[in-house]
C-alpha cells in the first residue's frame, strides 16, 4: 500500500531543465524533479566547473553552487550562489614544510551584492608570521579592490576562473616563494535590496 503511494508521488512530480546564469554560458546544467515551481524557487544545485566549461579536466576539483530564482514553463533560471575546492582537492595542496595562509573577507561589489570569498595561499617553505600576516593584507587588498569596481558576474568570473588568485599570487610572490595562491570557496551572502 504504502509503495504505490510513493510511487504516485513520483508521478505528480515534474522535470524542468536548470539553466546556468548568462555570465556562465547560460546552458543547462541539470534535471531536476519539481512538485511546486513555487517551493524549488531557493533551491540550491550542484555541478563542477567542468561541467560548465568542458575544457580543462583539472576543473573537476571545483564545485559550483547555482540557486534556483525563477521557474517557467519547464526551465529553471539561476543566479550563482558560490564555489568551492573538492575535499580531496584541497587536502592534496598541503605539504610538510610549507605554510597555509587563509583569508575570509567579506566584500560589497560595484552592484551591491554581499559576497564572502575565502582565498587560500601555500608556500614553497615555512614562513615567519610577519610574512603571513603580509600575505593576508595583500589578498585582503585585492579582493576588496577588485569586488569594489566589478560587477557581480565579473567577480563571480574571476573567483572561479583564476584571476583574482592570479592577481593575489603576482603580488604576494614578492613578499615569499609560493606554490599556489586560489580562492577556495565563495558565497553570496546577499542580493542589493
Amino acid at each position: 500500500m504504502s509503495s504505490r503511494r510513493v510511487r504516485d508521488k513520483w508521478r505528480l512530480k515534474t522535470w524542468v531543465t536548470v539553466y546556468a546564469p548568462p555570465y556562465f554560458g547560460g546552458h543547462g546544467i541539470a534535471l531536476v524533479p519539481i512538485t511546486d515551481p513555487e517551493k524549488a524557487v531557493g533551491r540550491v544545485v550542484e555541478v563542477t566547473l567542468y561541467d560548465i566549461a568542458k575544457q580543462n579536466i583539472s576543473h573537476m576539483n571545483i564545485k559550483m553552487y547555482f540557486q534556483i530564482v525563477k521557474i517557467e514553463d519547464a526551465r529553471a533560471e539561476t543566479i550563482f550562489k558560490g564555489h568551492e575546492y573538492a575535499r580531496e582537492y584541497l587536502r592534496s595542496l598541503v605539504r610538510r614544510g610549507s605554510s597555509r595562509i587563509d583569508g575570509i573577507f567579506d566584500a560589497t561589489t560595484k552592484d551591491g551584492f554581499k559576497v564572502r570569498v575565502y582565498a587560500v595561499a601555500f608556500s614553497r617553505r615555512r614562513l615567519k608570521p610577519s610574512q603571513e600576516s603580509a600575505i593576508r593584507k595583500i589578498m585582503e587588498r585585492i579582493v576588496l579592490e577588485k569586488s569594489k569596481n566589478l560587477t557581480y558576474e565579473q567577480l563571480a568570473h574571476e573567483v572561479v576562473l583564476g584571476k583574482l588568485a592570479s592577481d593575489i599570487y603576482n603580488d604576494a610572490t614578492k613578499i615569499a616563494p609560493l606554490r599556489h595562491v586560489g580562492i577556495r570557496k565563495s558565497k553570496l551572502l546577499a542580493h542589493p535590496s
